[in-house]
């Protein structure tokens, strides 16, 4: 059985089938606290809703990629969801963009209030891609004065945005053929208001978190680029990976962006393995600051290696690609220079490192890292995605991959002896592999895949956590999934907690709860714990 699903809006009401979301005014998030701060000990989720309409996309009509001019193909599937990503068969660059929501919950997944983020291309405003899993990473800067995220400046309903090129840096064998900035968004804790700052970087692909140093002043981002051609444009790998920014007080339509400003860059070739394709190597997803130093994970593609990195700004510490930072290291202040006549042949000069401790394989299929989050100098809590295979058993019932991962969900890692070393992984409540129902979601099997529509948890994605005054800590965490859809990116995934003992390095029996499953139409993405106040824990 397959059930359509119109989404629209309606001032301040988001409406999702028969569901009201309500939301905040655009302008304001939320009044601070007595301290001047807003939501003090709340979670902050973001997510979003599919609002584009069955006649978006006309079957055997609709030109894609978007804006191609060569090698077009036409539509296999109209504008309504799901079925809509099965144009993915057709078009491997296919998504459509989507309205982005805030979220301030309790500890227990109670909403608050919520924020929709402006999406009339009149003024300022962002959108994200619905499928694309990887991108709304919320992060709280390192004074605990904002959060940050990115997404598009670009049209809401708009196809095929994630894959699309930046105005100051296009790829001309990228199939998509339209333009957009990616940009990261402020909302900051004193009133609650947001502000945005363009840039040329991840052209090709997306931009997936940023955080702000509060005592520098500078964002640091996450993300991907390149949907074209080997070898590159220079501006392409460029603006992958690791990114600089200066924060804009601009509106969006003032704003003239650069060309990328690289802050760190990695290559294989550190490992003393054979170099791949140049750019791809620093395809990340998570992010974050600890101790003045910037980590960051790379936990899919097809190139490089899948673990957990670090920016070394001192060149000392690991000499041959695997380290632990310097203490006391300053945080990177300038981009990385290259000369751009040669990038595209030895790629940007390398300044990061591998965590000591962690994976260091090449294309590996058993690591797939996201979020990570530092509980002391330590204990690290990394999440790992599961492999996103979708072997599935109907004797079962279960995707038989992610039912027999012993890898995804929740990895705690401890530093010991000069090297990080893999505690355990906590499973347990997740029920991995497993499909549960969403109301309104299709039953039956997608008839693209043969494959039951229905999502089953395939691990982790963002985290976030804090330090209980009992020597526990709790962690908030955003589900992969696994499922017969042509783009899991788009299942209805959900949010769990787990309280784990810190000092602990064997498992206790520690097991996830669900706090809230997507609706249908809905995807559940970044998830970011706000400390009482600026300099909080």
């Amino acid at each position: 059985m397959s059930r359509r699903l119109r989404v629209g809006a309606v001032g301040g009401i988001v409406t999702v089938g028969s569901a009201l979301l309500l939301t905040a005014p655009t302008g304001a998030f939320a009044a601070p606290n007595a301290h001047g701060n807003a939501f003090p000990g709340r979670l902050l989720l973001s997510r979003t809703v599919y609002t584009a309409s069955p006649d978006s996309i006309v079957p055997g009509r609709t030109l894609l990629p978007a804006g191609c001019t060569t090698n077009c193909v036409t539509a296999v599937a109209d504008g309504g969801y799901p079925e809509v990503f099965n144009n993915e068969a057709v078009d491997p660059s296919f998504g459509v963009s989507s309205p982005i929501l805030l979220d301030s919950l309790t500890p227990s997944g109670n909403t608050i209030r919520s924020l929709a983020v402006p999406t009339d291309a009149s003024g300022d405003h962002l959108v994200t891609s619905f499928p694309s899993k990887s991108e709304l990473g919320l992060d709280v800067s390192t004074g605990g004065d904002a959060i940050t995220f990115m997404g598009y400046v670009a049209p809401v309903d708009a196809t095929d945005v994630s894959n699309s090129n930046t105005p100051g840096v296009v790829d001309p064998t990228n199939p998509v053929g339209t333009a957009f900035y990616r940009a990261v968004a402020r909302l900051d804790r004193r009133g609650g208001a947001l502000s945005y700052t363009e840039t040329n970087a991840y052209s090709g692909n997306n931009g997936r978190a940023a955080i702000l140093d509060d005592e520098d002043g500078l964002y640091y981002t996450a993300g991907n680029a390149g949907n074209g051609a080997n070898p590159q444009p220079a501006g392409v790998i460029a603006g992958a990976g690791s990114q600089l920014l200066t924060p804009s007080t601009l509106p969006e339509s003032a704003q003239t962006p650069g060309a990328p400003t690289p802050a760190g860059a990695f290559n294989i070739t550190q490992l003393g393995d054979k170099a791949d394709k140049i750019g791809k190597d620093t395809n990340f997803r998570g992010l974050t600051i600890h101790d003045g130093v910037v980590y960051l994970t790379k936990g899919s593609g097809g190139n490089g290696v899948n673990t957990v990195y670090f920016i070394d700004t001192t060149g000392t510490a690991c000499p041959n690609g695997v380290g632990l930072p310097v203490p006391g290291a300053p945080l990177p202040t300038s981009p990385l220079a290259y000369n751009p006549a040669t990038v595209q042949k030895t790629g940007l000069p390398t300044n990061m490192c591998i965590l000591k401790g962690f994976p260091t394989a090449l294309k590996s299929t058993a690591s797939f890292p996201f979020g990570l989050w530092f509980a002391n100098d330590t204990t690290l809590y990394v999440a790992d995605e599961g492999d996103g295979a979708d072997t599935y058993d109907p004797a079962t019932g279960t995707f038989t991959a992610a039912a027999a991962s012993h890898t995804a969900g929740l990895q705690k890692w401890v530093l010991t002896d000069g090297a990080w070393k893999l505690a355990y992984t906590i499973q347990q409540g997740l029920d991995l592999g497993r499909p549960y129902a969403v109301d309104g979601y299709p039953t039956g099997d997608n008839p693209a895949t043969g494959l039951p529509w229905s999502p089953a948890t395939d691990g982790l994605r963002t985290i976030t956590g804090v330090v209980n005054d009992d020597g526990t800590v709790t962690v908030w965490a955003v589900t992969s999934t696994v499922s017969g859809a042509t783009d899991e990116g788009a299942d209805p995934n959900r949010l769990v907690r787990v309280t784990d003992a810190l000092g602990a390095t064997t498992p206790a029996g520690d097991e996830f709860s669900t706090l809230r499953t997507a609706r249908s139409g809905e995807a559940l993405r970044g998830i970011a714990y706000l400390p009482a106040g600026p300099g909080g824990n």
